[in-house]
Parts: C-alpha cells; sequence; structure tokens
C-alpha cells in the first residue's frame, strides 16, 4: 500500500522559510505570490492490506516522529 504524508505550519505559526521563499520569488520577478507557507512531504510504502491498520501505523509515525503536532498539521493520504 503507498501513503502521502504531507506536513504544514498551522495557521498562526510564524513561517520564516515561507518568507524567505516568498521574496525569493518576487527577487526572479514572480511577483503575482504572495502567503507563502512551506511544508513537508513524505511518500511511504506500508506493508499491510489492512487500511485501518495501515492508517494507525501512519498515525503513530506522525505523532511520534514525522510531525511536532504543537505547532504542525498532518494529512494522511492512502493509495
Amino acid at each position: 500500500m503507498k501513503a502521502r504524508i504531507v506536513v504544514t505550519l498551522k495557521t498562526g505559526v510564524l513561517d520564516p522559510q515561507g518568507k524567505a521563499i516568498e521574496a525569493a520569488l518576487k527577487s526572479l520577478s514572480i511577483d503575482d505570490v504572495s502567503g507563502v507557507r512551506q511544508g513537508k512531504v513524505f511518500d511511504l510504502e506500508i506493508a499491510s492490506d489492512n487500511r485501518e491498520q495501515a492508517e494507525a501505523t501512519l498515525k503513530a509515525a506522525c505523532e511520534k516522529l514525522l510531525a511536532n503536532t504543537v505547532v504542525e498539521n498532518y494529512t494522511i493520504e492512502i493509495a
């Protein structure tokens, strides 16, 4: 089973890297962008045929390692 986990900063959390990316885009004359927020994407393969068990495993991975749940949100997509 394949899965994708997307981790993003929670609303209201400062994103200095996003601001730096936005400034870099503007310096490249890409002016129509604003509010840039950066995040992380993890593509994984999970050895399970049980979707509920796979979700539980992936949630544990997010909670324990992949996301700092104090300042980040995550979504899990299973294909």
